[in-house]
């Protein structure tokens, strides 16, 4: 086999996304033929190369799979949680491949998760070039008014990056949704707590044109080419 920068062979192999991948690279903790390998174009072959991280053999290529999640309040994304958390990877516990989150919606957000071992999906749903909304259900703790909805639209700054909405519209009394493009953390509940609104729950409803759907807390389904398709469409 052509030899291939690491960076992209550990994606290609369901270690995590690109850009996850060049950080274990950068932080050490991948060797190529027992000796520590820090640049994420370093060119290896998966055929012959013995690829480590974190301890573990890399395998050779393994077959895509991709799965829609409704993630429960309560679950962490993460691939090395704490000894007490509850791995959102554990509800998925019958797939054979070794799978990762594609983005992460903190313990307390539910809803709408994509899961795979192929990194350069993953690297595609979340790079900004492609422009992929994300479209969240919040439940307040006091009626919104049309003076909320302006404040939240003018946007404010999270992780030192202003961050603006694209829509925000009210629901119900203490209910409203919000679309976003960027992918900050916790940036829906620092949206609302800037204008005084405290989220009692959220709900991630949308990625791109797919939607959430029926599935209930903690179940999952394959997602077929059309949903892949939709993910990188733009909502109505």
């Amino acid at each position: 086999m052509k030899k291939q920068r690491l960076s992209k062979v550990l994606a290609a192999s369901g270690v995590a996304s690109r850009r996850k991948c060049e950080d274990l690279i950068f932080s050490g903790k991948v060797k190529v033929n027992g000796e520590i390998a820090l640049l994420p174009q370093t060119m290896v072959d998966i055929e012959s190369d013995e690829i480590i991280v974190n301890g573990e053999p890399v395998s050779k290529l393994e077959k895509k799979v991709y799965f829609v999640l409704n993630k429960p309040i309560g679950y962490v994304c993460s691939n090395h949680p704490g000894p007490t958390a509850k791995n959102v990877l554990n509800l998925l516990a019958d797939v054979s491949e070794r799978l990762f989150t594609v983005g992460r919606l903190d313990k307390d957000t539910q809803g709408l998760l994509l899961v795979t071992n192929d990194g350069h999906f993953a690297n595609k749903v979340i790079h900004p070039s492609h422009n992929i909304d994300k479209e969240y259900v919040a439940k307040t703790d006091k009626e919104i008014t049309h003076e909320h909805l302006v404040a939240i639209s003018n946007g404010t700054i999270v992780e030192g990056v202003f961050v603006k909405p694209l829509k925000v519209s009210k629901v119900r009394k203490g209910t409203l949704k919000i679309t976003l493009a960027e992918g900050k953390k916790r940036e829906v509940r620092i949206l609302l707590e800037s204008v005084g609104l405290h989220v009692k729950e959220l709900t991630r409803i949308r990625i791109g044109g797919l939607h959430l759907g029926k599935l209930q807390a903690g179940e999952y389904r394959i997602l077929s080419n059309k949903d892949i398709d939709l993910i990188f469409e733009k909502a109505d």
